[in-house]
């Protein structure tokens, strides 16, 4: 029932998002030391929303059937300094990409939450 409401699979697309950015940036924080690694990223969650980026992918014929869930977006290579090593991972900034991050998702969850209780209570069921 709440897959089919576009503010719902809106939410579950930027919860999905913002998990896989935070994998990214786990990893360029994991290879911050490592000599020649590039620091990689996702692109915005409304970039990709709005150029429809978010299209399910199917594996072979026939295999779509039904609806099922978003393929995310490949990461690129963030810009940014190079060290000498040739290290391009910056440990504030990839901070500062966790925390928007973690808003994303967070948001994200509040409004599948406001969403469901807005269904509940048209329904007349308590929360």
């Amino acid at each position: 029932m709440f897959e089919k409401l576009e503010l719902t699979r809106m939410a579950q697309a930027l919860a999905a998002q913002s998990g896989a950015r935070m994998a990214v940036i786990a990893e360029n924080v994991a290879n911050a030391d490592t000599p020649g690694y590039k620091a990689r990223d996702l692109p915005a969650f409304a970039e990709v929303y709005e150029a429809g980026g978010l299209e399910m992918r199917a594996t072979r014929p026939g295999h779509l059937s039904a609806p099922s869930q978003a393929t995310m977006p490949i990461p690129d290579i963030a810009r940014g300094h190079e060290s000498p090593n040739g290290n391009s991972v910056s440990l504030e900034a990839e901070m500062v990409k966790s925390v928007e991050a973690r808003q994303n998702h967070d948001m994200a969850l509040a409004i599948y939450r406001a969403t469901s209780d807005v269904i509940r209570a048209s329904l007349g069921r308590p929360r």
